[in-house]
C-alpha cells in the first residue's frame, strides 16, 4: 500500500521523538530548563501522533464506509 501523508508525518515525528528520547537519554541537557524543555516537546510530538494516528483511522473508517 502507498504511502500516505498521514504515514509520511507519522514516520518523521516518530523519527523526531526517537532523537529527542536520545538526547534526553544521553544526558545532553545542559540545565533543568533545558530537560523541561525537551520533556514538552516529547509530550508535544507524542500528542501530535496520537492526533495523526486517530485522524487516519478516522478517514479509513469513513472510506470503508462509502
Amino acid at each position: 500500500m502507498a504511502k500516505t501523508v498521514y504515514d509520511v508525518l507519522i514516520s518523521k515525528f516518530k523519527e523526531d521523538v526517537a532523537v529527542a528520547t536520545q538526547f534526553l537519554g544521553d544526558g545532553c541537557a545542559k540545565d533543568h530548563a533545558e530537560y523541561r524543555e525537551m520533556v514538552g516537546f516529547l509530550r508535544g510530538l507524542k500528542l501530535t501522533i496520537q492526533t495523526i494516528e486517530d485522524l487516519k483511522r478516522s478517514q479509513t473508517r469513513e472510506e470503508d464506509d462509502d
